[in-house]
């Protein structure tokens, strides 16, 4: 498969194109300056990039949006080159609040369609204002879920023409084929997003996506950020691994090029998340080398099977989808 920076996108199964290599935009917005998404995007779109990733819950996405819409008015590039990927979040699951959601995400970007739009999570919560609802005692409230029900409202939204492809992330085999085996299913769905690097390959998983033609679109693909309230830090950071490291010598790369080259040479979409200009040019520059075949499967022997990122605080969820083996 030939990639460069111009043309790294690869089909979906519903006959639209994703880039291989995306720019994730999640900055915590309690200690995120107001403007860096603004500003990282419109950066990421000079550079070269083509394909973000956002939610409506990293509270940005109208910065986001800005940034396309000036680099459109400035001509540096066209609505149709631009891939946006947002996402449906927990407390939007009641098949009557899944375009609402929908149309909140297109009218913080100020775009009439995006892309690609997808279930964030399996998991319901109780429908409200609160994004994270909790009772008295500080328990998370949870909601019932039925994701066949969920689904079939979004596939109302792609035949409304409000999104191109539909997806779904950090769903396990469990949960793929219950969409997957609906009666009636008119929109399959073409991605799913989970965690995926060298310390974590998911070879079942991917396996089972490939097979029915679902990309995978691997968050994290550099590891983790070192938070412990929400991050696994039994792991060694990914990108101090000596194979990576050494690899990355040979060419003239960093270990974060070498990760990244990694998954995108075996069909799988990355999404760094980096609000640095230094990173987010370097992250870019991974398609002037190649990996060999036996650096691929050196790389491949580094899976640990281990999560960065383990959501315990939701592992009560009838729906949680990390008990099961993938």
């Amino acid at each position: 498969m030939f990639l460069s920076a111009e043309t790294h996108s690869i089909p979906l199964s519903d006959g639209n194109h994703i880039p291989l290599l995306g720019l994730g935009t999640y900055g915590d917005p309690r200690i995120t300056r107001k403007g860096t998404a603004l500003e990282c995007v419109k950066l990421a779109i000079d550079v070269g990039y083509r394909h973000f990733d956002g939610a409506l819950v990293y509270f940005n996405e109208h910065e986001v949006g800005q940034a396309i819409r000036e680099k459109i008015a400035d001509g540096t590039v066209r609505r149709e080159d631009i891939f946006y990927c947002g996402k449906l979040w927990n407390t939007f699951h009641s098949p009557e609040l899944v375009r609402p959601a929908l149309e909140r995400t297109l009218k913080a970007l100020k775009l009439d369609y995006v892309d690609l739009y997808i279930v964030e999570l399996p998991m319901a919560f109780k429908p409200g204002k609160e994004f994270y609802p909790k009772d008295n005692d500080g328990k998370y409230i949870y909601h019932p879920t039925n994701l066949c029900a969920t689904w079939e409202a979004l596939e109302a939204c792609k035949d409304a023409g409000l999104v191109k492809s539909l997806g779904v992330s950090n769903f396990n085999r469990r949960q793929l084929e219950q969409l997957l085996k609906k009666p009636g299913l008119k929109h399959k769905p073409v991605s799913n997003q989970v965690e995926c690097h060298p310390y974590f390959t998911q070879p079942k998983l991917l396996k089972y996506c490939h097979q029915n033609d679902i990309v995978i679109v691997g968050y994290c693909p550099l590891g983790s950020s070192r938070d412990a309230s929400w991050v696994n830090l039994k792991c060694a950071p990914l990108l101090e691994d000596e194979l990576l490291k050494s690899i990355g010598k040979k060419y003239n790369k960093t270990s974060a090029q070498v990760a990244l080259r990694f998954n995108v040479q075996r069909g799988v979409v990355v999404i760094p998340k980096s609000f640095s200009p230094e990173r987010i040019k370097h992250n870019f520059q991974i398609f002037n080398f190649s990996l060999t075949d036996d650096e691929m499967k050196a790389i491949e022997g580094l899976n640990k099977n281990i999560r960065f990122v383990e959501l315990p605080m939701w592992s009560d969820h009838p729906e949680y989808p990390f008990h099961d083996e993938y």
